[in-house]
């Protein structure tokens, strides 16, 4: 089950399922949709906010960044 607090494994399943995006095109309102789209998301989209958002992204980056 993946969570809001679960930023490490959300940026797998992302990398998993958006391989090729190119972050720089990621707005924050298009990723919280693509985050709360996979399906082992379970946490309540209400709590998401930009600094939950922002850090997921810098952390996508960065793993994509070390591949």
């Amino acid at each position: 089950m993946l969570d809001w607090e679960s930023s490490f494994e959300i940026v797998q399943s992302l990398i998993e399922v958006y391989p090729h995006v190119d972050l720089d095109e990621v707005g924050i309102d298009q990723l919280r949709q693509w985050i709360i789209a996979l399906p082992d998301f379970r946490d309540d989209p209400a709590f998401a906010n930009e600094g939950i958002l922002t850090g997921i992204l810098r952390e996508w980056f960065e793993e994509v960044s070390a591949l």
